[in-house]
């Protein structure tokens, strides 16, 4: 399916498609599903909400930027991989409207629990909610036009295996949106380097090693320690 799926169906064949991605994950991966994200601190998510959407963290204070860059279209399919508390996931339910479908995707239970409760609150029937898995992100070929991934690419544990199965999802000429944090000489010996491991170029060459192709690199006005780069699924070679 590489259309945009339409009106009342939307939801329909989203939430079809989000049972299929969970059925095949339990079915054909061998790994596990992972343990809980966080630990008993995360038993109420919405103690989260104050560490991640505060003013002081620059993903929620730069939010209406990053989503001006990202050019979300009505009707567009979006999966918002490491979707957290569901800031991007809602706010892009509101950019593609009824036409339109979000896949809120998390390793993390409690999460997509709140998620699905502040979709609900918002009306937001748009919003489907995925448990995804350390090397899958558990949706079909084809069944998203969009993949939105901020602060949670360097802690993907396996790359090669969860990217091939982003790219699968994409529709031919789908757009890969990722946002992490900022690595040069000025991080040299701080727990940053050890815990993002590369830098902008570093990630661009690697995402361009997993078959994409880099689009854009647009500079967002309120990120200064994250940067944003934009892709496009790239033709098989022939």
């Amino acid at each position: 399916m590489t259309g945009l799926i339409r009106g009342a169906g939307a939801v329909a064949a989203a939430l079809a498609l989000a049972a299929c991605g969970r059925d095949r994950a339990a079915t054909d991966l061998a790994d596990p599903l992972p343990p809980p994200a966080y630990g008993e601190e995360a038993a109420n998510p919405e103690v989260f909400l104050d560490t991640m959407e505060v003013g002081s963290r620059e993903l929620y204070a730069a939010r209406n930027a990053v989503l001006a860059a990202a050019k979300i279209e009505p009707g567009e399919r979006i999966a918002d991989i490491g979707a957290g508390t569901g800031l991007y996931s809602l706010m892009f339910s509101a950019a593609v409207g009824a036409e339109g479908v979000v896949y809120a995707i998390d390793i993390e239970p409690r999460f997509l629990k709140l998620i699905g409760q502040r979709a609900a609150d918002l009306d937001a029937g748009n919003v489907v909610t995925v448990l995804g898995r350390d090397r899958d992100i558990t949706l079909p070929p084809n069944s998203v036009d969009v993949v939105f991934i901020a602060d949670t690419y360097h802690y993907f544990t396996d790359r090669p295996a969860i990217m091939a199965t982003v790219r699968d999802a994409l529709s031919d000429g789908g757009r890969l949106i990722i946002l992490d944090y900022t690595l040069d000489e000025t991080h040299k010996d701080d727990t940053r380097r050890a815990h993002v491991r590369f830098g902008k170029a570093g990630l661009i060459n690697e995402i361009e090693a997993f078959g994409f192709k880099l689009a854009e690199e647009p500079d967002v006005a309120g990120l200064n320690e994250i940067y944003m780069v934009v892709f496009e699924k790239a033709a098989p070679a022939e």
